[in-house]
């Protein structure tokens, strides 16, 4: 195929061919962008907590009438003995905070007791015994919290010091790069000796950095139900919703008057869903988005060739008549196409490039990464060749005796 000759036959259009150029680079640069958001999208929606979310229901009880604090202590542990009786019930507990939900409870950690030491926000987890095991998290290092470690919230508050803490992996690796942080001190109440390493635990909102997300650590408190949430662990995922119904049915006929809805108690996993159900419209809306430029994008694609093909019917058939097959007709458009598609893409990436250091300075996006660009182009180039395949078969299956009598 002569390049050469499209080329020259192109400058006669130039108008025409930089309005088309221009369309195809917009609609790449949008869709490699349009694809990395997606991406980073579905890649917050699916990262793995650390917990067993497939088996575990949780339920918040509102009190009505509070009485001494020993007895609200007590009327959790009555709670929390009756939820573990349920059938279907593996474990229950009780915690300050849960994934996915509306509060966010974090400290200052450093590794000094200097007031004026470096310090960053970490995520804290307050439990009973059961709640490593409720919650099906993994040990790395370490061990978990002896019997005689655990603490009310009241001396917590009150300011007791050497409460034992676990934290995660990626806190350890963060704050004891290349060592093992059992045994070591960190200070958010106090000193407190890190006993264990947790594999994983995320915070319970997908807020700041990618890295800090899996920042976490999980202090032994005795807390009382007005300051927490039952959470269950089912043996059966299908039965979540019975053991939700038998839960609030125990809860309302077992100690004082408290407020126990159905509106309170959800799966897990029905509250990962409510609280990216945000993030997934927007991946939807981009996607309708994308899906409308390359609809665009083709559509300008046929309408600017089939122009051609009905401006160029006499040189059609005179190529015909002088010995040209379908074949060479096919081809010369799909070349036209792709030189024109190629001078789009090219400067599609460069666009793409800017609208991503745009998005990186107003939004805290990454850096667009570079197989997105290929990505880009070959969806390009796959739409150009698809929308000029059917202007160019009519053009190849004009007759050379109807071409010429016809102009």
């Amino acid at each position: 195929m002569n390049f050469i000759h499209i080329l020259r036959a192109l400058r006669k259009h130039r108008i025409a061919v930089a309005l088309l150029v221009l369309e195809i680079a917009f609609s790449c640069a949008v869709i490699c962008n349009a694809l990395f958001l997606i991406g980073t999208r579905l890649e917050r929606m699916h990262r793995p907590t650390g917990v067993d979310e497939s088996h575990l229901v949780q339920l918040r009880v509102h009190s009505v009438a509070l009485g001494s604090p020993e007895s609200i202590l007590a009327q959790t542990r009555t709670d929390l003995a009756a939820l573990r009786a349920i059938s279907g019930v593996t474990d229950a507990s009780i915690v300050n905070q849960t994934l996915f939900g509306n509060s966010f409870s974090s400290s200052g950690v450093s590794l000094s007791d200097d007031a004026k030491a470096p310090r960053i926000g970490v995520t804290q987890y307050m439990g009973d015994a059961s709640l490593f095991d409720t919650l099906g998290l993994k040990l790395a290092a370490g061990r978990q919290f002896n019997a005689d470690e655990f603490v009310t919230s009241a001396q917590l508050d009150g300011g007791v010091s050497g409460v034992p803490v676990m934290i995660t992996r990626a806190l350890a690796a963060h704050l004891f790069p290349g060592q093992s942080a059992a045994g070591k001190n960190i200070y958010a109440f106090g000193a407190n000796p890190v006993v264990g390493v947790i594999d994983r635990l995320v915070q319970p909102r997908d807020d700041g950095s990618v890295g800090q997300y899996d920042y976490a650590m999980v202090f032994p408190i005795d807390l009382a139900y007005p300051r927490g949430t039952y959470l269950l662990r089912v043996k059966d995922s299908t039965q979540r919703q019975a053991v939700i119904e038998r839960a609030i049915q125990t809860l309302k006929t077992s100690g004082p008057l408290r407020l126990v809805s159905s509106r309170s108690a959800t799966t897990l996993e029905a509250a990962r869903n409510k609280y990216y159900r945000n993030d997934r419209a927007m991946a939807w809306l981009l996607v309708g988005v994308c899906v409308l430029l390359l609809v665009v994008t083709a559509m300008g694609i046929v309408g600017l060739t089939s122009f051609w093909v009905a401006q160029r019917r006499r040189q059609i058939g005179i190529r015909r008549a002088i010995g040209a097959t379908r074949g060479d007709i096919l081809g010369y458009f799909q070349t036209e196409n792709f030189l024109i598609s190629s001078f789009g893409i090219a400067l599609g990436m460069v666009l793409a490039y800017g609208f991503n250091l745009l998005l990186m300075l107003h939004y805290e996006l990454g850096r667009l990464p570079g197989y997105y660009f290929p990505i880009g182009a070959l969806v390009l180039w796959a739409l150009g060749q698809l929308a000029v395949l059917g202007p160019a078969l009519r053009a190849a299956a004009v007759s050379p005796v109807v071409a010429t009598r016809n102009v």
